[in-house]
């Protein structure tokens, strides 16, 4: 299997779960989107608690569209793939104690390519994943996103869950930031009509190792051309600003509001801190990186909506307060991992205007 994790990460998030991973001992778990940044973590950690720490195995289901990864290689037990269209019924009968609905597309640059599809993971796959929970009383997350909040009032940054958002439903990031927001009114839905335990959960820019270089985000993207030896581009006037979490902090807080998240309720899951705009980024990765590093700031691609929040940036004081969630990875810390790894694990020049054929996740055919 590729390199695409390091190790001690793996270590590091059980560690910061502490004797909160007996609660999964034994347990029968479902993961949608399994085969992605965030599912395949969430594979290696269940996987080292299956080797490691658990007398009885966690039973771990993992659905995806495509597998790109060869899981065999890792010499997995208890380990189920299933490779389905999670917008289709789902044909499956076994039980499951616990429901990770992380299907998603979430790169702008593919939900723009893809809006129907995106829309349709985050409503009618949401509503089938659903259905599976309340027929098995298993407790189900949401990963949704902090996009649901859309371009913030200056006054709600930091960002609580009870911000309303300002989304606008018909714009190039509309497909993404509505359908999430659907997606959790389906879980309140199915929660206060069917008394199914549902919690959601709002990512703030999470990254680390294993993001795809193709993913076109902004962190995979200053590696990649960093590996090229290619200036990294900064859109739009490079002013607005974002919180990073590193992957290991962001696995916590997803199993913790998995675990013991309070039933109908959202929370986010991020770093708050450093706010800083993407130009103040370009300098932490110039001091952080073995390599030299020139940025140049440049309009948006045709390829990349436009239409971003200006500001992005937590308030977890919920999550502190009901999950006991505090991310421990600094921004410097994060980025030195990430960068190291993605120098070996890249190829360079991976993004949406340059000659190479970025291939459809839904078929074989180039979208570029």
């Amino acid at each position: 299997m590729k390199d695409f994790f390091l190790d001690s990460d793996i270590d590091e998030i059980i560690k910061m779960i502490g004797a909160g991973v007996n609660h999964l001992e034994g347990k029968r778990i479902l993961i949608t989107g399994g085969g992605g940044f965030l599912g395949r973590y969430f594979l290696l950690f269940l996987n080292r608690l299956n080797k490691t720490v658990f007398k009885k195995p966690v039973e771990v289901t993992l659905v995806d569209l495509k597998f790109k990864e060869d899981f065999g290689q890792l010499d997995i037990k208890h380990i189920h793939l299933i490779e389905h269209d999670v917008t289709k019924p789902f044909p499956y009968l076994d039980t499951y104690d616990l429901i990770l609905h992380g299907a998603g597309i979430p790169s702008p640059f593919y939900y723009q390519a893809y809006p129907l599809e995106t829309l349709d993971v985050a409503t009618q796959g949401t509503r089938n994943m659903l259905e599976i929970a309340r027929r098995n009383k298993a407790r189900f997350l949401f990963m949704s996103s902090s996009e649901i909040y859309g371009n913030p009032d200056p006054k709600h940054v930091p960002t609580p869950e009870s911000y309303s958002g300002n989304v606008s439903p018909m714009g190039s990031r509309s497909c993404y930031d509505e359908s999430k927001r659907l997606g959790e009114t389906l879980c309140y839905i199915f929660n206060t009509r069917y008394g199914v335990p549902t919690i959601s959960v709002r990512p703030f820019n999470i990254y680390g190792p294993g993001m795809d270089e193709a993913d076109y985000r902004v962190l995979p993207n200053f590696a990649s051309r960093i590996k090229a030896g290619e200036a990294v581009k900064v859109y739009g006037s490079g002013e607005q600003t974002r919180t990073f979490c590193y992957v290991t902090d962001a696995i916590n807080g997803f199993t913790r509001a998995l675990l013991f998240g309070v039933p109908g309720q959202a929370y986010n899951i991020g770093n708050p801190t450093p706010e800083i705009s993407m130009l103040k980024l370009v300098e932490y990765v110039k001091k952080i990186s073995d390599k030299p590093v020139k940025s140049s700031v440049i309009e948006y691609p045709d390829s990349y909506p436009s239409e971003e929040a200006m500001r992005r940036c937590p308030n977890i004081v919920k999550a502190q307060l009901h999950l006991d969630y505090n991310p421990k990875v600094t921004l410097e810390n994060g980025l030195e991992r990430f960068l190291r790894w993605a120098d070996k694990n890249y190829i360079g020049k991976f993004e949406p205007s340059s000659s190479n054929k970025v291939y459809s996740i839904f078929s074989d055919k180039p979208i570029n």
